[in-house]
């Protein structure tokens, strides 16, 4: 479990201003499931996502999607790991390979969180942010995330990391506007 308590170059919550919201955060809580479901809740809601809202930075660093409160799906999600790991609540990082339209390909990857749960184990939760048709939910044991797997190409990848998959900070590094990540939206082959 210590891989998924640690603080890392992108999961940086040793950073001051990611320790201030934890606390906060913490503070505000009743209990470690509703500390849990509002840092789920303040990523999926307080921060933006880029492609949704065409917003520049493009952000990797916990710390940045913070500073700039905008990031990529898979840039909420070190923001959460970052938040949850600052107390103590060990998390990770889980992917979904989908559609990047409507059905077919372009296929590309999507980021969202495992956090373990003591009731529970590990639960995956999607700070991805909502949207007409998009309505992700924290309602442990059940799973509200916000894309559906609906063809045989589309995967719940079943790791859970607790470092990003470097063809994810690849693009979120090498890409400096929104439109050219969404262009260029990270992928990974699977094995059938």
């Amino acid at each position: 479990m210590l891989a998924y308590l640690s603080p890392s170059r992108y999961i940086d919550f040793d950073n001051p201003g990611i320790l201030a919201v934890a606390r906060n955060l913490a503070r505000e809580a009743t209990s470690k499931h509703d500390l849990v479901r509002r840092s789920f809740e303040f990523v999926r809601d307080e921060i933006r996502h880029s492609s949704d809202f065409k917003l520049n930075p493009v952000t990797c660093k916990a710390s940045d999607v913070l500073i700039h409160k905008t990031g990529y799906c898979y840039a909420k999600s070190h923001l959460l790991a970052a938040l949850l790991r600052a107390n103590g609540i060990p998390a990770g990082l889980c992917y979904q390979r989908l559609s990047a339209g409507d059905s077919g390909a372009p296929y590309c990857l999507h980021g969202l969180n495992a956090v373990f749960l003591k009731d529970f184990g590990w639960y995956r939760i999607d700070a991805r942010g909502n949207k007409p048709g998009i309505n992700a939910q924290f309602h442990p044991p059940k799973e509200a995330l916000a894309f559906p797997i609906r063809e045989p190409e589309e995967r719940d990848l079943p790791e859970i990391w607790a470092e990003p998959l470097a063809t994810v900070v690849q693009v979120l590094e090498r890409y400096a506007t929104y439109d050219q990540v969404l262009a260029n939206l990270p992928d990974v082959e699977l094995a059938f």
